[in-house]
């Protein structure tokens, strides 16, 4: 069966992970990170698309991200992918592939997925046993997001303004909505809706996404029809 091309809309926040091929690590060094990060910030300047969140994993990553047109996300990827994958197999005197096929990623609703999104991306290395809380970790957006850090190509979903009236009142709210955790619900759709490519938010945003694409945003339910989106 032919896979189905990815979903990517403007103006809406796109949760994508990438995977090293079988699970190997992408990241051999601090400077890895560093050059991956530094690329990540040309080419999202590049494509015009806004960088909200980031977590570096040892063998994956995953990006919060908005693009301002279609091929926005896309195009990032694929530059991206190419120049790190070259720059690594260069510098590690490696060879193959470092990607495990296609990056994942799907479509959130922001005032009902987006901060949640950010929350499971900050946990992450900790819930890989990486570190005990989310500020201990070095490679992720989490410290900008509670002052402790300037990353200047992090642009703030509007959202966060929601959080409170100042910086400090925003950084503080933040800090405590990560501390509580996730519920093991969200965290699973979170990653299905990922890996899958379908769309998460309340019927609503599904019908508004369907609207504006051929492709089919929700997996079906038996007995639906194709034009019927299923409430997530």
């Amino acid at each position: 069966m032919a896979r189905q091309p990815r979903l990517s809309l403007a103006g809406y926040p796109h949760h994508v992970i990438q995977r090293g091929n079988n699970r190997q690590a992408i990241f051999y060094s601090d400077d890895d990170r560093k050059a991956y990060l530094a690329w990540l910030s040309e080419y999202a300047d590049k494509f015009d698309v806004a960088v909200h969140a980031f977590v570096l994993m040892d063998n994956h990553t995953h990006l919060l991200l908005t693009p301002q047109d279609d091929s926005g996300v896309p195009n990032l990827m694929q530059a991206l992918g190419k120049r790190y994958a070259q720059s690594f197999n260069h510098f590690h005197k490696r060879t193959g592939t470092l990607w495990e096929g296609r990056y994942k990623s799907t479509l959130i609703q922001d005032d009902k997925y987006l901060l949640t999104c950010m929350t499971y991306i900050d946990l992450n290395p900790v819930r890989a046993g990486m570190v005990n809380s989310p500020v201990d970790f070095q490679w992720s957006s989490h410290k900008c997001y509670i002052g402790q850090q300037t990353i200047p190509f992090i642009t703030p979903h509007p959202l966060l303004w929601t959080l409170g009236n100042t910086p400090f009142a925003r950084e503080t709210a933040y800090s405590k909505l990560v501390a509580s955790g996730l519920a093991t619900q969200h965290q699973a759709e979170l990653t299905e809706s990922a890996f899958k490519g379908w769309a998460l938010g309340d019927a609503a945003f599904i019908t508004t996404l369907q609207a504006r694409t051929s492709r089919r945003t929700t997996k079906m339910k038996v007995g639906r029809g194709p034009n019927k989106p299923v409430p997530s």
